[in-house]
């Protein structure tokens, strides 16, 4: 592993979860959450962020998938924001327009240590056949809160519910990609403030 990474441990009532991340790697994932479909996300998640990416969830699933998808974008936050470090050097923006079929995706990520995400798809959006479309938002807050991130995420047209969790969870990867990786010409901490 390179000097950019995290490891974390996380147990609660509801979950147990240990997970790495490299942002510095190439992609490889291994992952169990217990719940097949998400597993599917965050391997895409890991291939096109290009993040090493080990996660393990033991959750309360006979009860609500929620509990488990959420603390794992917990986890993935936390550690993110961890191997981050300063983030002196980084670009800090990071843009993604992730087409799969007819399906188009949006997703625009600033590591600015203000949390917000801005979720935006039409109400009725399907879900995919085996994980509620409410829970991909919930993952993406997550995230963005743990990660202390702006993101905004938007399906611009879409109508399979599996293609649209998944142009969402690569698009947040790429958008995170470039927003986590080092640029020469950035000397130190990318704003006027010198702070993020």
């Amino acid at each position: 592993m390179t000097g950019r990474n995290a490891q974390r441990s996380r147990k609660t009532a509801e979950t147990d979860i240990d997970l790495s991340i490299d942002l510095d790697g190439t992609g490889i994932s291994e992952i169990d959450t217990g719940i097949p479909f998400f597993d599917h996300m965050l391997n895409l998640f890991s291939k096109h962020g290009l993040f090493d990416l080990k996660v393990r969830v033991q959750g309360d699933i006979e009860v609500d998938l929620h509990h488990s998808i959420e603390d794992t974008g917990i986890v993935i936050g936390e550690c993110m924001r961890e191997a981050l470090g300063t983030k002196e050097g980084i670009r800090r923006y990071g843009c993604a327009y992730l087409p799969m079929d007819e399906t188009l995706v949006r997703v625009v990520v600033d590591l600015s240590n203000r949390p917000h995400l801005e979720f935006r798809a039409p109400a009725g959006t399907p879900s995919a056949p085996n994980m509620p479309f409410t829970l991909v938002e919930e993952f993406c807050r997550a995230v963005a809160s743990n990660l202390r991130a702006n993101i905004h995420v938007e399906l611009l047209y879409g109508r399979d519910g599996h293609h649209i969790a998944e142009a969402i969870f690569k698009g947040l990867a790429r958008a995170l990609r470039d927003a986590c990786e080092k640029d020469a010409r950035v000397k130190g901490i990318p704003s006027t403030k010198q702070a993020l």
